[in-house]
């Protein structure tokens, strides 16, 4: 893979156990966005829902914050401030003008991030004023990239990209949602350049340990559910533990 994502679902689930309802706020992101970029070099894409806040100059403070975080890009959606999740019925847009000024301010106050505006407008006012948003977003308010948000059927993307030449499109491939699980190759025939899967590691960790523990309470113990576990050295080799390892030893044998 050559990027990361952290999702603002992704958040709200694995560290607050709560609804991706607008609930979690920018410093919980950027605990995240920290622990990350400090052990990895891909870029990061951030999930910023509306900008974490009623004015622009939220917004502002929103992408400083993150930049300094490390964050290599971040998307930023037309939903009212009460936010729902994506793939959810009930959502709310607010006016092309009100999302247009939110990213008039984040582009403003990145330095060299990428900006990317998600519309949820699809599900809400149909294909052609979700692709007119698009092209007034990327026209209006300097959006680097699409992220075009629910979509049904691979002829939209295509309706998106034609609108938004040489525009970066991306496709949110979430498991359970509105969107079907395309094959890469479908989706670049359509003209999306980016794929993100923004909850499938979480989803299989969340089956994966929902198994361990019935198991253990079912055997009483966990000897049998070893088999569904990276063995510890695999464990080790991801985070390239022998070589903190080894240095501890180097520095206790100078003592």
């Amino acid at each position: 893979f050559k990027s990361i994502y952290v999702s603002g679902g992704g958040v709200a689930l694995s560290n607050m156990g709560m609804p991706d309802l607008g609930i979690t706020g920018l410093d919980d992101v950027l605990v995240d966005v920290r622990r990350l970029t400090r052990v990895t070099s891909v870029p990061v894409l951030v999930d910023i829902d509306t900008g974490f806040g009623a004015s622009i100059f939220n917004i502002e403070r929103t992408v400083r914050d993150m930049e300094q975080a490390g964050a290599g890009a971040i998307h930023m959606e037309d939903q009212v401030l009460a936010k729902r999740c994506g793939h959810r019925p009930n959502k709310q847009v607010v006016p092309t003008e009100e999302m247009v000024a939110r990213l008039k301010a984040a582009t403003g106050a990145r330095k060299d991030m990428v900006i990317m505006a998600r519309t949820d407008a699809l599900a809400v006012e149909g294909l052609d004023a979700a692709v007119a948003r698009a092209k007034a977003y990327v026209e209006e308010g300097g959006a680097d990239c699409i992220f075009a948000e629910a979509v049904t059927d691979l002829a939209e993307y295509k309706k998106f990209a034609e609108a938004i030449p040489n525009t970066p499109l991306l496709a949110n491939l979430t498991e359970f949602g509105s969107t079907p699980l395309w094959k890469l190759d479908e989706l670049a025939n359509v003209g999306v350049s980016m794929v993100l899967y923004p909850l499938s590691a979480f989803r299989a960790q969340s089956r994966a340990a929902e198994e361990v523990f019935k198991g253990i309470l079912a055997d009483g113990t966990n000897k049998n559910v070893e088999k569904n576990m990276h063995h510890r050295m695999q464990t080790y080799e991801v985070i390239d533990y022998m070589a903190y390892e080894k240095a501890m030893d180097a520095a206790a044998s100078k003592n």
